[in-house]
Order: C-alpha cells, then structure tokens, then sequence
C-alpha cells in the first residue's frame, strides 16, 4: 500500500508520560473516522531528542514539526494537515530567535548534531523489525557471518578507534580481542544497560527507539570472540525499554537471526534479560557481573579482568548499550569512515542527556571534539531566564563542574579528564547562578553515600565522612581546615577505594574546591550562601520602603511570623522563620530581601 502522508510520533518514555500513547491512538482513531486510514501511517517511534518540547508528532513528506502537542490536537491535525494540506500554525515549532516555522533539519537543536546511535531513533517503529531491516538493520551480522573473519572484525573496531562509552574510554576491539584469545568451552557477551547517573537516559532511549541494534552487535561479538550466550543487564525502572527489547528478541528468533544456526550458518548465539534493582554500584563491571549470578552486586579486585575471568569464572566482554550501538554502523561503512569522525584520540560521536537550567534540554549526539560551549549555548540554546552560567556537570557524581573559562573545551576523554572531570556515560547537568556549588557538591556525595556498596573502607566511610563536612559548612558551622580534610579525604578515596564509585566519588567535591574555592570560604567565614540554596544561611527580612503593607506575604508564610499592616508595614520574626522562601516568591513587589 502506498501512503501518501507519513505520521511519526514519540513514543519515548519522556513523551509517553505527557499521553503520547493517547495522541498516537487518537490519531489513528481520526484517521478512520475522517475517511483517511489508507493514505496515512502514523508509527510510534523512539525518542526524537529534543525532549524540552515533547511531545512531537512530526508529519513527511512536508518535514511538518509540531511540539506540545496534545491528544485533542489529533482531530485538527488530521483534518487540517493531512486532508486539507494547510499545516497547523499554532504547534509548528518556531525558531527561538526567528520566530517563524522552520523545517526540521533547520532547527538549531539538531543542526550541530550527528546522529550514528540514534540513526533510527524517531525514524522507525522500534516494535516492527521489518522497520529496521529497512534501515540496513542485520546486513552486518550478515555480512560478518559469511564475508568477515573473527580477525576481520577485531581489525575494523581497531581501525575505527571505538572506546567504550561507558565512561573508562577502553578500546573496544582491544577488549574483544582479550577475550577471543583466551581458550575456553564458554564465553560471554554482556550488555551493560544499569545506566544510573542521576538526570542519565540516553542508554535507556536507545533501547526504547533502536532494539535492534544491540540485539545485532551483541551477535556479532558472539561471532567474534566465541561466544554462544549474551546478557542485557537493565534496571527495572525501565519497564518501556524492557518490553521493547523483549518484543525484538522475540521477533530476532522469528527471523533466525538469534538461536540455532543462525541465517543458516553454524553459528548460534542466544540473549537473556537479567533485571537489576537500580543500584549505581551495579555500573561497575564486577559487580554487574556477581548481580547477573544472583549475588549481592559488589565489585572485586582486578585483575583478573572480565574479558579473561567473568561470568561464572568465564572470559567476558561488556559494554554499554551506547558503545554496542555504534557496532553495526562501523561493519557496513567501515572502521575508517567512522575513525573520520570525532578528534585524534577520540573517535565517533557521543551522546548526552542534556538537562538542567537549560532552554533545549534533551537528547544530544555530536561528533567527539564539539565544545561544550557549542552544546549548551548552540544547541541547548542557552541558560534559562538568560541567567549567568554556573557550570556544567560532565560524568554525573563521578564528574567535576566545567567552569566558563573551559566552556571552549572539546569533548573528548583527555580534555574533561585533564579538567577533573570524565566523559561518564553522557549526563550534562548545566547550573546556572541561582545553584550553590557547595550544595551540589553534597547531593552528589549524598548519593554516593547511598549507593555505595560499603565492601570497601576508602569508600564506605570516605563517602560519609567528606558528606558530612560538606553538611557542615552548608549549615554556616564550617572552619577552613575542614576544606585541607575534603581535599585529604578526597585523595586518599581516588587512590585506595576498590572501584571506579569510589575512586570518582570525590571528583565533584575536588573541582568545585578548586574553582568555587572563595564560595566554600564565604560559607565559613562570612556564613553566607549567596544563591539561598543553603538555608540554614539565608536570611529573609523586609524592606520597609518598598512594601506597600499588601499583606501577600503573611498570608504565605506557613508558621506566621510575618506581622504588621498597611500603616507600619511588614516585618519577619527570624527567630521563627522556617527560610521555606514563600514570602520571597509571593512578593510581588521585590520588597521582601534574601541575602
């Protein structure tokens, strides 16, 4: 059947959540009812990126680009768009500074970007393999199969100059080789879908929007290095990506392209899904690895190394779901086509997930070398409410804060490391200048103190220790040589803790004493947080001259200790007040003060 308009709408789980599911269906519903069922087909697709204007239904052949839309939209959409060919104004995206409807691949969110993980993401129904073979999907398990060696594959990634994207920058043909090489009965293939970075989901949405693609490089490394079984390791809190990938699994045996003999090869190779329980620990390779076996998810001491000793004492080869992505692309167009990408030690793209006080958060791929000032400010369009920038945070709780001065630093796994930072698996949390780095430094140690494993000392008590200081000096009873202890404990962690949590846990505490080190000293000193993230030290009181005696703020205040009237005007009993900022976001008049 030939369809004459094409309907693509979200179906990631940011979209899902604001009834992408409900806009799909009620498209399809208008489509029968206004007579148009056989010259439309609406796919619920993966992820689009740009998720600051979700949900996006996106309409071809006309590159139609409508966001925020909602499910009582679909009848107009159909009606307008699709029988009447006049686009709907009011949710075609506008550009920001233009201010008129641009095409798709004008807008500024996707021009710096290239997309080789997320080449299907938006563009194919991921529940349809037919979809994906479409797309070239499976032509390099093909061609691996019956054109390539073992050898040949190991050449091409080595060509290519992949390094694991899930933060240690390892060179993926170098591990895979370890592992071919190492005679055994049994080997493993394992994918490493923990993701748990807070503000992290690009992992995640590549499996909700390209299945496929994992399912297919995960077979090639079977091919490789031996292997007839493989793992996907994700967290239950990703009950979508979940379904979506057992539905690809399901449909790859349908096909033969897993289990016996596959394509009519001697080759076999079959994948699991093992369920984790969402601890960050479980990121680490050991651990993940003991959590597979249904042990308790701790790390232990390398070497050995999982591509020699693994799963049950067998060589094993992990990567993350990003890194797995990038395989079946480097197959077909070659090692050298994607070395061409990126920078000299840093080849390819990179995916983050781009979120805080950011006017484009979302989904972001660009070619390894981009600045970070080209992905916030061209990209992400800048800080929000045209705020001062802060910093950004690269690496999650295992990442330093990239100040302004670095904001013209490539993105490559030496540059970040060389600022105290690291790539991590992709979140980039910009701040701007209403976050105290001080308070930022103590969520993230907060956090790491909740997951650590506590197997090892350095960590188990190094994590508590530097939080509690931390929560010290935001409560304004700091000394300076609490900031000498941060730094001893912090280096002392980065040699001595067992694993990557710990020996990176320090990590945002360290760069933010180094460049914020006159904001740590003004919390001890002059007992003062100027963003009014710390509340303990902040002070709300009134000015007299500009209060006009409204009483808005008394009326706010939930523990009534705001007193006073038109004549002698407002007044907050400190002693009282609870610093919840209620009387700062009511005034309307800037009369109430925060310092």
């Amino acid at each position: 059947m030939a369809f004459k308009h094409f309907i693509l709408v979200c179906g990631g789980t940011g979209c899902e959540s604001s009834k992408s599911d409900e806009i799909y269906k009620e498209l399809k519903a208008q489509a029968e009812a206004q007579g148009v069922a056989n010259e439309v087909q609406i796919v619920k697709t993966g992820c689009f990126g740009f998720c600051e204007k979700g949900p996006i239904v996106k309409i071809l052949p006309t590159e139609s680009f409508y966001v925020e839309v909602k499910p009582e939209d679909a009848k107009e959409l159909i009606a307008e768009h699709i029988i009447k060919g006049r686009e709907v104004q009011r949710l075609l995206y506008k550009d920001a500074r233009q201010k008129e409807r641009v095409k798709t691949t004008d807008i500024e969110f996707y021009q710096k970007q290239f997309r080789i993980v997320l080449r299907n993401c938006s563009v194919i129904d991921p529940e349809n393999i037919n979809e994906y073979i479409a797309r070239d999907g499976y032509m390099a398990l093909e061609k691996v199969l019956f054109s390539m060696k073992p050898e040949d594959v190991i050449n091409e990634l080595k060509i290519s100059g992949l390094r694991g994207r899930g933060g240690a920058g390892f060179p993926t043909w170098r591990k895979w080789d370890f592992t071919r090489q190492v005679p055994s009965e049994q080997k493993y293939v394992v994918c490493n879908a923990d993701e748990g970075d807070p503000g992290a989901y690009m992992d995640r949405s590549t499996i909700e929007g390209d299945p496929h693609s994992v399912i297919e490089a995960m077979t090639i490394c079977g091919y490789t290095i031996g292997a007839t079984k493989g793992f996907v390791y994700i967290r239950a809190e990703y009950p979508l990506a979940i379904e979506r990938l057992k539905t690809a699994i399901n449909q790859a045996h349908e096909y033969g392209l897993l289990g016996q003999n596959i394509l009519g090869s001697n080759f076999s190779f079959d994948i699991e899904i093992r369920l984790g329980a969402g601890a960050f620990v479980c990121g680490e390779e050991t651990a993940l690895l003991h959590s597979i076996e249904g042990d308790r998810g701790m790390p232990t001491p390398r070497p050995p190394f999982p591509a020699i000793k693994g799963l049950w004492g067998k060589p094993t080869v992990i990567n993350n779901v990003e890194t797995w992505a990038n395989i079946p692309v480097i197959i077909n167009k070659g090692g050298a086509w994607f070395a061409s990408i990126g920078t000299e030690t840093s080849k390819g793209t990179k995916v983050f997930a781009l979120t805080g006080k950011i006017n484009n958060s979302g989904l972001v791929e660009v070619p390894m070398g981009t600045t970070l000032r080209e992905i916030i400010f061209d990209i992400g369009g800048g800080i929000k409410g045209g705020k001062k920038f802060l910093g950004a945070q690269t690496g999650g709780p295992s990442g330093g804060i990239i100040t302004e001065e670095f904001l013209d630093t490539p993105i490559d796994y030496e540059s970040l490391t060389a600022l105290g930072s690291m790539m991590g698996s992709g979140g980039l949390i910009v701040m701007d200048e209403d976050d105290c780095p001080v308070d930022v430094s103590k969520f993230y140690m907060e956090f790491c103190v909740d997951e650590s494993c506590g197997k090892c000392a350095p960590c188990r008590i190094g994590t508590v220790q530097i939080h509690n200081i931390l929560d010290k000096i935001t409560k304004g009873n700091g000394t300076m040589l609490d900031l000498e202890n941060l730094e001893k404990i912090g280096h002392a962690m980065k040699r001595a803790a067992l694993c990557g949590l710990g020996q990176t846990a320090p990590n945002p505490t360290l760069s933010t004493l180094k460049r914020f080190r006159k904001v740590y000293e003004e919390h001890i000193n002059d007992k003062l947080c100027r963003s009014g993230k710390c509340k303990d030290l902040v002070v709300y009181s009134i000015n007299k001259e500009k209060c006009i005696g409204c009483g808005l703020c008394a009326r706010k205040c939930p523990v009534n200790c705001i007193s006073g009237d038109k004549t002698q005007k407002y007044t907050i009993d400190t002693s009282k007040c609870i610093k919840c900022g209620e009387c700062f976001k009511a005034c309307k008049f800037n009369a109430v003060i925060k310092k």
